[in-house]
């Protein structure tokens, strides 16, 4: 029997492995699962991913462009007269507006990488990649430092189901910065 091109294949396996943590949970991840959700042989899913680990590692990288176009679109970063503190905290507004599933499962892909070291260098170059587009603004030191509490609002904000404020994210941002 010839074999099926199917060039989106991976990329339908990784849809479907998100939408499965969102639904379930990391917990609720197994080969059988995705390939269920993305409507493939079982077969492709370990011949594309040979552990959850790799599909995780897939799913947390696509995840995390979420975050990065937020990012993209705004354009803040690259005009030294803009706040740079209401730049931030715009992101994460936006960020953080409306439906919260998607961010929600980023962060859990995210902070999955705490039991699963397989995903920490992904979840390593999520935080590297914003602190270097800070660097620009700011030393290094303190961009890592607006990352961390980048990552501590939204963390609370998701955990509390607080509502995001942007005044008060502002007014934390405005002391780190110099």
């Amino acid at each position: 029997m010839a074999r099926r091109y199917d060039p989106e294949r991976q990329q339908r396996i990784i849809d479907a492995a998100i939408r499965v943590v969102g639904e379930k949970g990391i917990a609720g991840l197994s080969h059988r699962t995705v390939a269920a959700e993305a409507d493939v042989p079982l077969g492709s899913t370990t011949y594309h991913f040979k552990t959850l680990d790799d599909l995780l590692v897939a799913a947390l990288r696509q995840a995390n462009e979420g975050f990065a176009k937020v990012i993209a679109s705004r354009g803040g970063l690259q005009d030294p007269e803009t706040d740079l503190a209401v730049e931030l905290a715009g992101w994460m507004g936006e960020w953080l507006a409306g439906d919260r599933t998607g961010v929600e499962l980023e962060y859990e892909l995210y902070l999955a990488a705490l039991r699963r070291p397989a995903l920490r260098p992904v979840a390593a170059e999520w935080a590297q990649d914003l602190a270097d587009r800070l660097s620009h603004r700011t030393d290094p030191v303190t961009a890592r430092a607006l990352v961390a509490l980048m990552d501590g609002i939204c963390l609370q904000v998701l955990l509390t189901e607080a509502t995001y404020d942007d005044e008060y994210a502002r007014n934390v941002l405005r002391r780190m910065i110099p």
